[in-house]
């Protein structure tokens, strides 16, 4: 289990991510980011615990993004496949999500909510991965959303399979920051 707790004047965080079957027991105060995280959990096959609050929704659910993505960069094991694709349809929507969890943060993509773009992106940024996701095609911006996290929890299950092999031309790569 991984657990990273998440504290400042704009929110308060306690976050929990284990191997399991992707059950999720979330509050967050915001019905629509509860609903992406249970998704997000039961599509990457991982149990999730999320207790959250903050001051306001931009900063919930980017604070959320930001605590959600360090898990996984902590969670995600050493030898693990690292790469994972998804196209999900849901009605209107079909969405494209590629990742790759190798440490290398970046973020390409456009959805129809800022909110949902940023939590993507910041969600990129602290698991230290390169995700790519694109709207193939829809006009519910629910719908488009609820099918990007899918696809990224889809892509993250595919990712975190355990091979034994570490897949980079560099090999393992070891730092080491001492304060003199």
């Amino acid at each position: 289990m991984t657990v990273v707790i998440r504290e400042s004047k704009e929110t308060q965080i306690r976050l929990a991510i284990t191997a399991g079957t992707g059950v999720a027991t979330v509050s967050t105060g915001d019905v629509f980011l509860d609903h992406m995280l249970v998704a997000f959990a039961r599509y990457a096959g991982v149990d999730l615990d999320v207790q959250a609050t903050g001051d306001m929704r931009h900063h919930l659910i980017e604070d959320v993004a930001i605590t959600l993505g360090q898990a996984v960069a902590a969670f995600a094991p050493a030898g693990c496949a690292r790469y994972g694709e998804r196209t999900v349809p849901m009605d209107d929507a079909l969405v494209q999500v590629v990742l790759d969890i190798g440490g290398r943060p970046y973020y390409e993509g456009k959805l129809p909510s800022n909110l949902y773009e940023h939590f993507l992106r910041s969600f990129a940024d602290n698991a230290k991965a390169t995700l790519h996701v694109r709207v193939i095609r829809g006009f519910d911006k629910h719908h488009i959303i609820e099918a990007a996290i899918k696809g990224l929890g889809f892509a993250l299950r595919e990712a975190l399979v355990e091979t034994g092999a570490v897949f980079s031309t560099k090999g393992s790569v070891r730092l080491e920051i001492r304060d003199s």
